[in-house]
């Protein structure tokens, strides 16, 4: 029994050892040399002909010469499990890069125009965030925004500084937010965020006095919503009213300057031949052929929470920040939309640089449908805008957003 087990063990190292030398030759075969192609197939036929003999006494003496001349006839085979490995993590990158440019693009949002259906990087209040950091990163994508007075004094304004490295966190927040720094009194202070977002959330005022012990924020700066884009399907069935859409800026300008990015993420409010007209801070739509104007909502049901007055939904507004739009710019202004153009639309209207300042978009420029929310983990994971309004009225505008907006 012991012989009959031995001579089993003796005949798979056989069958491996010329597995091996007949894999080389085939998966190496573009970049060995003649020499090393004939060593392995001295190699390989050794190997069947012990095999077809049944020269059990041979089997040792064949696997100590393989294993030596694939050390020397061709010593770039110590490493080919590895290269093998590469090979195949290769392939998976081309098939993930190929998938990514073809089909589900993943995108950032870059800005708070789409709020408070999605958020680009934004200020949450303290008790919204339920994990400790740096669990809260992972989960929330967020990192704390705290700070307590420790001395008498006002705001130096000429202390105010962006920087990426300023600040005493850890690496998630000095690569992705970067900070904002500034003295009050003598002591100097940093917080997550651009200056504007830092000032949102502080509301720090020059000419006020802070006494030591007050709590100047405590909350969390979040970097954001990240989503796929769908790039398939409108080639199949065109885009719809009310569907959030990514497109690019190529071509659109404000007043003759391009735009600030390249891609933007809005509600197509406006499809070719439509005429709209903005009144009492209510989009009105008369579709091409239409005799008379509806509100946007009852012609498409993704607009209602939009007009829900809550959560910081706001309408839509004929003016931007303070200033009147270009595009229905006031309640009597109407305009038509160009034949493949789509009107596009910011949620968080007060602060959305959208079609009512830069016109329509061609149907060239049109990226894709906002598919799913990946990260952070919040209420607006999974199908995007499919979230609806927190039940908070939304109030009046504070700095650059609304209040309720910081709940979510």
């Amino acid at each position: 029994m012991f012989n009959w087990n031995k001579k089993r063990k003796q005949r798979k190292n056989l069958r491996d050892s010329i597995s091996q030398v007949r894999h080389i030759l085939h998966a190496d075969d573009d970049i060995l040399g003649d020499c090393q192609k004939e060593t392995l197939r001295q190699l390989l036929e050794s190997g069947e002909k012990i095999s077809e003999r049944n020269q059990i006494s041979a089997i040792d003496n064949y696997r100590a010469e393989v294993k030596e001349k694939l050390r020397t006839a061709a010593p770039r085979f110590r490493s080919s499990r590895m290269r093998e490995i590469l090979d195949i993590l290769a392939v998976v990158c081309m098939i993930a890069f190929g998938l990514r440019g073809l089909f589900a693009q993943p995108f950032k949002i870059p800005t708070s125009s789409m709020q408070p259906t999605l958020f680009g990087t934004h200020y949450m209040e303290k008790e919204v965030v339920k994990t400790p950091y740096p669990l809260s990163f992972l989960l929330s994508s967020a990192v704390p925004a705290r700070a307590t007075i420790q001395s008498n004094g006002q705001l130096d304004t000429y202390s105010i500084s962006e920087s990426a490295r300023f600040g005493g966190t850890t690496l998630p927040g000095k690569i992705f937010f970067g900070y904002s720094s500034f003295i009050i009194g003598d002591t100097g202070y940093s917080l997550p965020g651009a200056w504007p977002k830092v000032y949102d959330y502080t509301r720090l005022d020059p000419n006020r006095e802070y006494k030591k012990g007050e709590l100047l924020a405590d909350g969390w700066m979040s970097l954001g919503d990240h989503l796929f884009v769908d790039q398939v399907s409108y080639h199949f069935y065109d885009f719809k009213r009310g569907e959030v859409v990514v497109f690019n800026t190529s071509g659109i300008t404000d007043n003759g300057k391009p735009l600030a990015g390249y891609y933007y993420i809005k509600r197509l409010a406006g499809l070719p031949g439509d005429t709209l007209r903005i009144e009492r801070d209510q989009l009105m739509v008369k579709p091409k052929g239409a005799s008379e104007f509806k509100k946007v909502q009852d012609i498409a049901p993704a607009f209602k929470k939009v007009y829900s007055g809550m959560g910081g939904y706001q309408g839509h507004l004929n003016f931007v920040g303070t200033g009147p739009c270009r595009y229905l710019g006031s309640p009597t202004a109407e305009y038509v939309v160009p034949a493949d153009c789509y009107f596009m639309l910011g949620d968080n209207s007060l602060f959305s640089s959208d079609s009512r300042v830069w016109g329509p978009v061609p149907r060239r420029n049109m990226v894709g449908r906002a598919a799913f929310v990946f990260w952070p983990f919040t209420r607006r994971w999974g199908i995007s805008d499919h979230a609806q309004p927190i039940q908070v009225p939304t109030s009046m505008p504070q700095g650059n957003s609304f209040p309720q907006m910081a709940l979510q």
